[in-house]
């Protein structure tokens, strides 16, 4: 079976050798994937609008329509563009190759091949796919379906971690005082800060995800959660005032009006990280994480400036400059 996930992936194999197809069907059942077949190109279009493979074996040299074709018109129709493409040729010269590329194929694999390189190909290509339409659009990070399995496989192993959740203070005051696209910056220097930390302070392991707007959760091992937090709140501080002008940050403020009226001075910029540890908290299930997060995200936000909140409310962990 298919470690992708529990439910087999749709193959459509497409080639108009028929000991061809039967050969690649074989080997792709072996694996666990549920296969389709095709003869030609024209009937492919039909099955992949059928059957709305997870990935397409194509074939390039075939009557009535050629893989090129195949790929051409697939890219052109937003409901099969997002498709992954595996080439199958026995052209394997470098113009055959750029062609199939250019025309939107993801890889090119050449005749003959063994079975254990078209597995491998398959498995990456499904990969990289899955992670495309999980990843936010804004930071290129894995968004929440991919949050939630790390968290339930890490459970599923019994191993200990640090979860942290951060999130932007007054986002929405900042969003609309100064604009979208400074928010968006905004986000992006976080999410950079986040990868930084886990690249020179983390483990192998390490899992940055992005659950939309200006959250964001980090995993990693216990010992390193609190280290790598105030770290991450030293980083992003520093790097947020480039990102202003002088004047707002000579103020240290700006001003919006509340639902009440009223003007509102709001701090510039700072963020709250919730660290929770699996092993203090006995973890059953990933809802948990997140139920635990919040309420001491909840807890933060009431205190001024960038704060690591760590278990219990007792337990506040604060940055040596923060104003009381």
């Amino acid at each position: 079976m298919s470690t992708l996930d529990s439910s087999p992936h749709r193959i459509l194999v497409v080639d108009d050798e028929p000991h061809i197809v039967q050969i690649l069907k074989f080997t792709l059942e072996r694996e666990g994937y549920q296969v389709f077949t095709a003869e030609n190109g024209k009937v492919a279009l039909d099955r992949v609008r059928e059957a709305q493979p997870h990935l397409v074996l194509l074939d390039v040299m075939m009557p009535v329509m050629d893989g090129y074709e195949v790929c051409r018109k697939m890219r052109e129709d937003f409901k099969m563009n997002q498709i992954p493409i595996i080439m199958l040729s026995a052209k394997g010269d470098d113009r055959a190759r750029v062609v199939g590329l250019e025309g939107g194929a993801n890889d090119y694999l050449v005749k003959p091949y063994s079975n254990d390189e078209l597995l491998l190909r398959v498995k990456n290509v499904l990969e990289w796919n899955i992670k495309q339409k999980e990843a936010n659009p804004l930071t290129g990070l894995p968004g929440n379906t991919a949050i939630e399995r790390e968290l339930k496989a890490r459970i599923n192993r019994k191993e200990d971690y640090a979860f942290l959740y951060i999130d932007i203070d007054n986002f929405k005051a900042f969003n609309d005082y100064f604009g979208y696209q400074k928010g968006d910056e905004i986000i992006t220097h976080l999410a950079g800060v986040l990868t930084r930390a886990a690249e020179k302070l983390g483990v192998k392991d390490d899992f940055i995800g992005h659950i939309g707007g200006d959250d964001f959760v980090l995993i990693t091992a216990p010992s390193r959660g609190q280290f790598m937090a105030k770290h991450i709140i030293d980083e992003f501080d520093k790097g947020a005032l480039f990102l202003l002008s002088p004047e707002d940050v000579k103020k240290g403020y700006f001003e919006v009006r509340n639902r009440q009226g009223e003007i509102a001075r709001i701090s510039l910029m700072s963020i709250t990280i919730a660290l929770v540890l699996s092993a203090d908290n006995k973890i059953e299930h990933f809802a948990e994480i997140n139920d635990i997060a919040s309420e001491l995200k909840r807890y933060g936000k009431k205190i001024k400036g960038s704060v690591v909140i760590k278990e219990r409310r007792q337990d506040v962990v604060a940055k040596a400059k923060k104003s009381d």
